[in-house]
């Protein structure tokens, strides 16, 4: 087989970045191309993208390959979930997209249920209620007159949009789609029964597309302004849990998965929804996979907590890279007081530290003073909020599950893992750490016939991943 290049550009909320990973009979091999932060801007009031910007860097990173002489057999683009933006009917992107951490959607779900209730809605969709789910931010939207939805010819979920600022062409993946409570679980189509229920036509949105469906090739302006050429633009899995699950290396179905990074999700890979009253009651999730399968999983606030730690620090002059950041709660392992990481005060509040010492206090527990009691207390919380939700897991998964499988930046986190390796009661397989790009570019290997389907791929990174194993 000869070497195949597949370019991934992975968005976060907080940073982004390009990713080649050239794919042969006896090598894969990635290729940091180019890194770059992304961060809510704050205007009169709202939070938004700034998806120019975001714009900008993937065309920095298509001209950086084409100054490497880089020429990918296709690219494509995951990012976060829920955000969209809007398009005019002449085609112009109307305004910058609203950020979900936004708090104008705080009470809507209450005002929501008034006209589809909680439990009707689940079961239409399977969604777990998250105020900042699509469907929350188009009702309220509605609600509020707000300009730019009235506007609005089409919705374009964030890849979808980037995609569509390449291309020219409009699509709406699937994966991406799912996480938007506006689907129908089952037959995994926009249901028209919300669609009404927030009084917006089903006309606002695009074609249905799955991974690995080219939506077309980069603009001649593009091509020419990057020098890359008119390279296919792929639909991959466009929401990054997804992609990164995607690559999780395992060889059999009895597996959970945590995509730990600024959110944690962690969950199990079936072939339907479970759509049960005790999945309702603990708020589980069903969004789309690659394959045709589903991820049912739980959002658990993950690093984003440490993050905004971090910042408050560092606007205090206290800088600590992740390793030193490792290094202290290490030290301070003994510092054991515990919070619920889904608390909805720490959501975005103004101070990360004073919100979890507020909590820590509230349940009369030791609450910490220095930054490295902080950073355990983060860590141990994660774990043990980590051990809850596999403990719900194993309630309602159709099988056993006998391994837990990190990947992402948290696979990176030794202490983490094995704390919650300890808290679990079973092996942590961390691994690999950039599973993100890796499953965006399986996905496009998948489309150009190099590999067959995810366990053909998930052999393959098996293979070439280096993966450590933590035993309780």
């Amino acid at each position: 087989m000869k070497t195949h290049s597949f370019l991934a550009f992975d968005l976060g909320a907080t940073s982004g970045r390009a990713v080649l990973l050239s794919v042969s009979d006896n090598a894969m091999q990635m290729e940091e191309i180019h890194r770059f932060p992304n961060a809510m801007i704050h205007v009169q009031g709202k939070y938004y993208w700034n998806i120019y910007t975001l714009f900008e860097e993937i065309k920095q990173g298509l001209r950086i390959c084409a100054r490497k002489g880089i020429i990918p057999d296709s690219m494509g683009i995951d990012t976060w979930g829920v955000d969209y933006g809007c398009v005019a009917s002449d085609g112009v992107l109307l305004g910058l997209p609203r950020a979900y951490r936004d708090s104008f959607t705080e009470k809507t779900p209450k005002a929501l249920f008034n006209r589809i209730k909680a439990r009707e809605l689940y079961a239409k969709t399977g969604i777990q209620t998250m105020h900042f789910n699509t469907i929350f931010q188009l009702f309220q939207s509605r609600q509020d007159h707000y300009s730019l939805l009235m506007d609005a010819e089409k919705i374009l979920f964030i890849p979808d949009l980037l995609a569509y600022l390449l291309t020219g062409k409009q699509v709406c993946e699937y994966t991406i789609a799912s996480t938007s409570q506006l689907l129908d679980a089952v037959e995994r189509r926009f249901a028209s029964e919300c669609f009404d229920a927030i009084d917006l036509p089903l006309s606002l949105t695009c074609e249905m597309v799955m991974p690995g469906t080219t939506i077309g090739l980069l603009s001649e302006d593009i091509a020419k302004d990057t020098g890359i050429g008119r390279i296919p633009v792929m639909a991959v899995a466009g929401h990054d849990t997804a992609s990164a699950v995607a690559a999780v290396p395992t060889a059999d179905e009895c597996f959970a998965y945590l995509s730990s990074g600024t959110w944690s999700l962690m969950g199990i890979e079936t072939e339907a929804p479970i759509l049960t009253e005790e999945a309702y009651r603990q708020n589980f999730t069903n969004e789309g996979g690659v394959d045709g399968t589903v991820r049912f999983l739980k959002n658990i606030t993950g690093m984003w907590l440490l993050e905004q730690c971090r910042k408050e620090w560092s606007e205090k002059g206290r800088n600590y890279t992740y390793s030193e950041i490792v290094r202290m709660a290490e030290r301070r392992s003994d510092f054991i007081t515990l919070f619920c990481p889904d608390d909805p005060s720490l959501s975005n509040p103004e101070s990360m530290s004073e919100a979890i010492a507020m909590l820590c206090s509230k349940t009369g527990q030791v609450v910490p003073q220095s930054d490295e009691e902080f950073v355990s207390c983060i860590f141990h919380s994660l774990a043990n909020r980590y051990g809850e939700v596999l403990e719900m897991l194993e309630r309602l998964s159709p099988f056993p599950i006998k391994r837990l499988h990190i990947i992402g930046g948290g696979a990176k986190n030794a202490l983490l893992n094995q704390l919650t390796a300890n808290r679990i009661g079973l092996p942590v397989v961390a691994g690999p750490s950039e599973a993100t790009a890796i499953g965006n570019c399986m996905v496009q290997a998948q489309a150009a016939g190099i590999v067959k389907d995810r366990w053909e791929y998930r052999r393959l990174i098996s293979r070439f991943s280096t993966l450590q194993v933590f035993e309780p």
